[in-house]
């Protein structure tokens, strides 16, 4: 580990640990000149709109996860909504779901009349909490939303057991989990229905994207009917009648997109590797320092989308806003997590959802209570966010490590002195 003589804290008057510049550590999406010929390569041929470079990234897919059937969507989004619909949601019917995570995880159901039922995560890996989602099980309840939660396989043992026991369906959100695996099973091949987002940001991203996948023809048929038009004259039943008006949505992918989607997938295991390494390598550092840093047991191999790690305040005497500014004066760049919480959100505490879904007086509606999930919100304000540093090399992962043992073993300085700089979000600390 490096050695750095002025130890005070920048917060303090001292020189800032982290001095290495950040852009090239963070650089994401990594774009080469395959991605460019490819683009280029779809541009020549002429055909913008259904270029084989699609089907060709859908057989790319289902390698990848052992899927039967592959279809790909404009944005994760779409594909979900397309899950949601493949499974045959009706007004009224219950799907339980978690409050953190991205709110494509949910919202799309919305627009068939499902109701979300906002369900605890554990605090091990912050996914769905098996315990919580089995209390909120009614005989409405048709499926359960699983996403891998910045890249963290969820405790799918015990929910597999929970949908076979209930007959629930389970939509697998893995937009964060490209390349993840599950007791040897990749993530992508353990939902009913599963979707990834290829979006800019994500691990094997296209720019926007999203793919569906599964083993059912039914469902496989059921998404073509709803968003891709030039599919359903190909379908193997009688649904091909649909062909000349589809659903009355449009979700298929751009082959530009598409193109550069396969390139950045045949590189997936590649910078997953050095993206995992660095993090490792961080989480060892900052685990003996008193965090929690999600490392995963045995039989998962995790990813990271993004990098998270638990303040524990019986063994850091700082408030989390004042531990986040300090180390941001000490050139960290840190903040707290991006996804605020679903169920405390205006669309469904306000109301507003009712809207979306236009479900009758007939059907009891739920009102969405921001307390509702103590232990959710409990842990959420626990988590600290770093960058997932997915190009970096060891110098600039040194001196975070040492900015972390700064403050740490200064906090009682800050806290006697709580300067006025020591401000997060705007707010006195």
């Amino acid at each position: 580990m490096i050695q750095v003589k002025n130890k005070q804290l920048a917060m303090l008057g001292g020189m800032p640990a982290v001095t290495v510049d950040h852009e090239p550590a963070n650089r994401w999406p990594l774009l080469s000149e395959e991605d460019e010929q490819a683009v280029l390569q779809v541009m020549h041929d002429g055909n913008i709109s259904t270029h084989p470079v699609i089907r060709e990234l859908e057989q790319d897919y289902a390698r990848l996860t052992g899927r039967r059937y592959a279809l790909a969507h404009n944005n994760g989004t779409a594909g979900l909504l397309a899950a949601f619909q493949a499974i045959g949601l009706q007004p009224g019917d219950e799907v339980l779901v978690p409050s953190a995570t991205f709110w494509a995880s949910v919202v799309p159901m919305l627009w068939l009349g499902a109701i979300p039922v906002f369900c605890e995560s554990e605090t091990e890996r912050m996914g769905l909490d098996p315990e919580d989602v089995r209390k909120k099980i009614t005989g409405k309840t048709k499926a359960i939303v699983v996403v891998h939660l910045w890249g963290l396989p969820a405790k799918m043992t015990e929910l597999f057991e929970i949908a076979k026991e209930h007959d629930l369906k389970i939509i697998e959100d893995a937009s964060h989990a490209h390349g993840a695996v599950w007791r040897d099973r990749p993530c992508g091949s353990l939902g009913d229905i599963s979707v990834f987002s290829l979006q800019g940001d994500k691990l094997s991203p296209g720019g926007e994207g999203g793919m569906f996948l599964c083993d059912d023809y039914e469902y496989f048929e059921k998404a073509a009917c709803l968003g891709d038009i030039t599919r359903i004259i190909e379908l193997e039943t009688a649904a091909r009648r649909f062909a000349a008006t589809g659903f009355g949505l449009k979700t298929r992918i751009a082959p530009l997109s598409a193109a550069i989607a396969r390139g950045q997938l045949r590189r997936l295991e590649k910078n997953n590797r050095l993206r995992n390494d660095n993090l490792e390598y961080l989480s060892r550092a900052l685990e003996t320092l008193g965090f929690h840093t999600f490392q995963a047991p045995d039989h998962i191999e995790r990813v990271y989308f993004e990098f998270m790690i638990r303040y524990n305040p019986e063994k850091i005497i700082l408030p989390r806003d004042m531990l986040i500014a300090a180390l941001q004066e000490e050139g960290c760049q840190i903040t707290v997590p991006r996804y605020p919480l679903l169920h405390q959100q205006p669309l469904f505490v306000e109301g507003a959802w009712k809207n979306i879904a236009r479900l009758g007086s007939e059907i009891n509606l739920p009102e969405y209570d921001p307390n509702a999930l103590p232990h959710t919100q409990s842990a959420n304000e626990a988590l600290i966010k770093l960058p997932a540093f997915p190009n970096a090399d060891r110098e600039i992962l040194d001196q975070y490590v040492h900015a972390f043992e700064k403050v740490i073993e200064g906090a009682r300085d800050i806290l006697k002195h709580r300067c006025p700089s020591g401000l997060s979000g705007g707010k006195p600390l």
